[in-house]
């Protein structure tokens, strides 16, 4: 499991990692998912199938449901009609590509809780999945702190401001973006595709020059002149830690 956000950590009751089931039959969109929710320190496990998200709801539990609608053999609506006939109130987010009003009626009046229609940003599925387990009860989380810190630079994520050694650095919105998703996992090592499916939106249709080209806006707004906090690990990706 990959390290949780800094001071964003969201738990069950007992402190162990909320779990979240996420069930859609394109492996690549649950391999997103999965590798994002998991970076929230989430316990996560996936499914393919209507009828395996059934017997993998029965065997572990999860604390939250990501439910695609459009299924081969039983689809999202079904699924979710059977947990709440067994009083299973486990909260769902509807993942669906379709998008018109009566779609969303007709998920929510099923049972579920929330509704995303593809494409969508990972940021948004995490945020609302977050809200869904807060409101249900499921999860919970003391107040995040909203400074991250590597080496003299820290970032503030409700302010926004950035400084280095208490001088405040302008930022795009995405190269804050950015420099917020290295700064939440210091002295690991962070892959273009991570970084576009992260910072981006997962069906991102640029190439990972976009990353680079970012990556070296930073680099010149943080590093220039001083020691350098985001170095380039060839051939595998981009990583920030304070100088030794």
């Amino acid at each position: 499991m990959t390290n949780p956000a800094p001071g964003s950590a969201l738990t069950r009751p007992d402190g162990t990692p909320v779990r979240v089931l996420v069930v859609d039959d394109e492996q690549m969109l649950t391999d997103l998912l999965s590798m994002a929710l998991r970076m929230e320190g989430w316990d996560v496990r996936t499914a393919a199938s209507g009828f395996e998200a059934l017997d993998a709801v029965k065997e572990y539990s999860p604390d939250a449901l990501v439910l695609d609608i459009m299924m081969p053999d039983l689809d999202g609506m079904s699924v979710l009609q059977r947990l709440r006939q067994q009083q299973n109130m486990v909260p769902v987010l509807f993942l669906t590509a379709k998008d018109a009003v009566s779609d969303r009626v007709a998920g929510l009046t099923a049972g579920g809780d929330d509704y995303v229609t593809k494409p969508f940003s990972l940021e948004e599925v995490v945020a609302r999945l977050r809200a869904l387990m807060r409101r249900a009860g499921t999860a919970l989380a003391a107040e995040p702190e909203p400074i991250l810190h590597v080496g003299e630079l820290s970032l503030n994520e409700d302010s926004h401001e950035v400084l280095r050694a208490g001088e405040e650095i302008e930022l795009t919105a995405t190269e804050f973006e950015l420099l917020r998703f290295l700064m939440r996992n210091p002295r690991r090592v962070v892959s273009k595709a991570q970084i576009l499916d992260r910072v981006w939106n997962y069906d991102f249709g640029g190439k990972s020059s976009v990353v680079e080209l970012y990556i070296s806006y930073l680099r010149k707004k943080i590093d220039a002149g001083r020691d350098p906090l985001i170095h380039t690990v060839r051939g595998v990706g981009y990583m920030i830690k304070a100088p030794q």
